[in-house]
């Protein structure tokens, strides 16, 4: 129990100093003229980023298994290496894709807070009524934009798991049996990742009607 404590009070140390540092980036970004509104756009813009890089290293790792179920037994090696790298390469593009996600959430969520507390400090009624109708309105796009981006994200789970499944099976048994066993998988991959590639489409879609909003 004790333990729990301990780790519970770390937990919350880290995300208290993360809180924190935040705050101060947020106001120094303010003093030179980029205020949360900008960051936000800013941020939305990197996630579409990361979605179209991540697209394109979801299809290469799919091509590269493609190659590799298909190879000769002397090449088995070399192919499950490059194999190996694609899958990589789409963990790394996959995983700063939720990274860029995390942060656009974080910066969104301050905006939103900072917003809803400086209704208070309006004396015409009428003008905040109008701040909270734009307020109101920018988190409705908002939820519906992040919903889209979740989405995506989290159809690119099973996809890594396949991947690194397959990895792994080939790293423990480098033979033509193994390979055998995967040959069934390449559809069944190639119908998940157009799937996914669609969600990050509509994904973007969605980003690009709230980035117009915004500005």
């Amino acid at each position: 129990m004790k333990k729990i404590l301990i780790l519970s009070a770390s937990v919350f140390v880290v995300f208290l100093l993360s809180g924190c540092a935040n705050n101060v980036y947020y106001a120094s970004m303010e003093k030179i003229g980029f205020h949360k509104r900008d960051i936000m756009v800013d941020r939305v813009k990197n996630v579409q980023e990361s979605q179209e890089d991540a697209q394109e290293e979801f299809k290469s790792a799919l091509e590269q298994f493609g190659t590799l179920v298909q190879i000769k037994d002397s090449d088995l090696k070399s192919a499950y290496e490059k194999f190996n790298d694609e899958y990589e390469e789409v963990s790394d593009a996959s995983e700063e894709l939720s990274n860029n996600i995390n942060k656009l959430e974080n910066v969104s969520l301050a905006l939103f807070e900072e917003w809803e507390n400086e209704l208070a400090l309006y004396k015409n009624q009428k003008l905040k009524a109008q701040s909270k109708k734009n307020l109101d309105d920018t988190k409705s796009k908002y939820r519906k934009m992040m919903k889209s981006m979740r989405t995506s994200e989290k159809s690119m789970k099973p996809i890594l798991d396949t991947f690194r499944d397959n990895v792994l099976i080939l790293k423990h048994s480098l033979n033509a049996q193994a390979v055998g066993s995967l040959q069934g998988k390449f559809g069944e991959l190639k119908k998940d990742i157009s799937t996914l590639i669609s969600k990050m489409n509509q994904s973007i879609k969605d980003s690009n009607t709230f980035i117009k909003e915004m500005n």
